[in-house]
């Protein structure tokens, strides 16, 4: 299969000796991986190193081939959400999009159109974002990130905080990219359930470590839900520990 992000051993510690350690895995083309864990559990860190938004201590980092450190070239096929959304509340939709719009040389008219009609904006492209609710702005920020067509795309939480509706819609979009234009996702998410029902494969998180990196297939082979894998993954550690 064709490998589009691989993490070697890459470690991010901050000086509080928060952070994510010596993190291994790889993404294929097409795929939906998900990154489980609690709060705090390094998830973010490892989002923000792969999109160059902080720096890795030590490892090495490969998107599509290319160095990470060569953020040009590597990111230049990758859309990213991570946390909030940063929308202007003045601005509309359309304002947003064409505002963006002029970092990306083959963004045109057409194209800002389809992507409010893929996040299900088109009814509201002329209204303010300020009278947005929660799940129109993750709509928006994931329409931001998808402007450009990229072959990737890096998610931070995206249905966090979001009625039974909206992450629906989210999750929709998301497998339906995958299944029919083969964007591959990282998905990060506190919620098993969520990853349990968008992802291929989850990697599992905590305090900064991981613990496993299987299918869905194969994690739930001996477990009724991904809930269940997670915690016993977590009990396994906790009872590795010599007090």
């Amino acid at each position: 299969m064709d490998t589009v992000l691989s993490l070697d051993h890459v470690s991010k510690i901050y000086p509080n000796g928060r952070g994510a350690r010596n993190i291994t895995f790889s993404v294929e083309r097409g795929q939906v991986v998900g990154l489980l864990g609690p709060n705090g559990s390094g998830k973010t860190t490892i989002m923000k190193s792969i999109t160059g938004l902080s720096q890795p201590t030590e490892g090495h980092i490969s998107v599509f081939g290319v160095d990470s450190r060569e953020r040009e070239g590597a990111l230049r096929k990758v859309g990213s959400l991570i946390e909030q959304p940063a929308l202007y509340e003045n601005l509309t939709a359309l304002d947003h999009l064409h505002m963006a719009a002029r970092y990306y040389p083959k963004v045109d008219r057409e194209r800002i159109e389809k992507v409010l009609q893929i996040v299900g904006l088109t009814p509201y492209g002329k209204e303010r974002c300020g009278k947005f609710s929660l799940g129109m702005k993750q709509r928006m920020g994931l329409a931001l990130a998808l402007l450009s067509e990229p072959e990737l795309m890096i998610l931070d939480e995206p249905t966090n905080g979001l009625d039974i509706e909206a992450t629906v819609e989210i999750r929709e979009i998301i497998l339906r990219l995958s299944k029919e234009k083969g964007v591959t996702f990282l998905v990060a998410s506190h919620l098993a359930a969520e990853i349990e029902k968008m992802c291929d494969k989850v990697l599992v998180l905590y305090e900064g470590e991981m613990l496993s990196f299987e299918t869905k297939e194969e994690a739930l082979r001996l477990h009724p839900s991904l809930e269940d894998y997670f915690l016993a993954k977590v009990r396994d550690k906790k009872g590795s520990v010599v007090l």
